[in-house]
Order: structure tokens, then C-alpha cells, then sequence
């Protein structure tokens, strides 16, 4: 593909809903980084898009950081300020999440269950992990009602450890 700028080679691609529509830009590198693209402070899809102008409103250009208005937090790894998130929608770097914390809790409880990232379990492996669970479990019981020689619950434990195996099937 070749860049939406100049005829080089695009190698960066974006995707942004503008304006409730959906807007795919192509850039290659020298576009990318004249444009902000890089900088996690100054770019912003829309503004491009809708200005299409580089370096027009609202791109910054690579490395400037804007100060926070009323003396605000600033991340001390990044520069980044509350202001900058505010305005980009997304932080400068993995620090900014804890510096930020307490103003950013209250959207992510409106937009998420929870504020911590519990993570995900693909569909069907905690059927897979609790059959394997209980298949130990009643493997473990079997052993036990053999050695204190309880034949009839061995044989409903046994019976029961057939049933999970062929579900498992």
C-alpha cells in the first residue's frame, strides 16, 4: 500500500472512529513522524482527518509536551499531564496509569465492571479445567475407598470417573 501523503511505502496504518464513521489512514514512516504520529502526546487521527494539514490543529510535533493547566500531576517518566490525557484519550507510557490512578478510577467503574484487569478465560477451558479438577478429586477418592475397602463407593466413584471421561470425549 502506499502512503495517503506521498507515494512511498505506507507502513504505519490507522484506524479511528470520526465523526461516528470509520476512517483508515496510511502513512509511511517519514509521514508518520512529521504528522506526530509517534508522539503519544501530540497526535490525534481526527484532527489530521479533518484538518489535512501537517502539523496542522491539534498535532504537536514529535517530543513537545503540553503543560498541565493549573498545575496538575505530570508523570515523571513520560512528561505526560492530566491535561494530555484528557485531550489524546490514552496515556504516554505503563507509569502514567499509576500516577493517574485516582482520576481515572471513577471512568473506568463507568465503562468496566471493575478497575482491576482480571484477565479472561477463553471459552471452554474452565469446563476442561474443572472436569479435570474433579477427575482428580474422585481419582484420589477411588484410592482411598480401595484402600479402606469400601467396594461399593468405589464403584459409584469409579462409575462416576467413566461418566466425566467420556464427556470429555
Amino acid at each position: 500500500m502506499k502512503c495517503d501523503f506521498c507515494e512511498a511505502k505506507a507502513t504505519v496504518f490507522l484506524t479511528q472512529l470520526v465523526e461516528g464513521q470509520m476512517k483508515k489512514v496510511c502513512l509511511c514512516d517519514s509521514c508518520a513522524k512529521e504528522r506526530g504520529v509517534t508522539d503519544p502526546t501530540g497526535f490525534s487521527l481526527a484532527e489530521m482527518l479533518l484538518s489535512g494539514v501537517p502539523g496542522g490543529p491539534g498535532t504537536a510535533p514529535a517530543g513537545q509536551h503540553h503543560s498541565s493547566v493549573g498545575g496538575g500531576k505530570t508523570c515523571p517518566e513520560c512528561g505526560f499531564t492530566l491535561d494530555d490525557l484528557r485531550r489524546v484519550r490514552r496515556f504516554g507510557c505503563a507509569e502514567c496509569y499509576r500516577v493517574f490512578h485516582d482520576e481515572i478510577s471513577p471512568m473506568l467503574r463507568g465503562m468496566h465492571k471493575g478497575v482491576s484487569h482480571v484477565g479472561k478465560v477463553p471459552e471452554g477451558l474452565m469446563a476442561v479445567q474443572f472436569r479435570k479438577q474433579r477427575l482428580d478429586e474422585l481419582r484420589s477418592r477411588l484410592d482411598e475407598a480401595i484402600s479402606s475397602e469400601s467396594y461399593e463407593e468405589a464403584a459409584g466413584i469409579r462409575d462416576e470417573i467413566r461418566t466425566l471421561e467420556m464427556a470429555a470425549q
